[in-house]
């Protein structure tokens, strides 16, 4: 997947989780929970949703890794890579 690809799908996830984000612009470089009222079991919510569409495990511990676009970018962009799915 290129990376265009795998933002496109990490703000699909993070719309699905909240929509009234949609539209909305995404610092790509700050926290979620620091942008918009997104909470912990949104996280976990937007977590599952990347596995659902993507097929990524997140373990919790990686959580903070997923908690920013950039952060989701870089870290899905590992993931893909190393599961030969890039």
């Amino acid at each position: 997947m290129t990376e265009d690809e795998i933002r496109t799908a990490v703000l699909a996830a993070l719309t699905s989780v909240a929509p009234d984000l949609e539209g909305e612009a995404v610092d790509p470089a700050t926290a979620f929970r620091d942008q918009f009222d997104f909470d912990s079991m949104d996280l976990l919510n937007f977590a599952i949703a990347l596995h659902d569409s993507l097929g990524v495990d997140i373990p919790e511990i990686d959580y903070p890794r997923v908690a920013s676009l950039k952060g989701s970018i870089a870290y899905l962009s590992e993931k893909l890579s190393a599961s030969g799915r890039s």
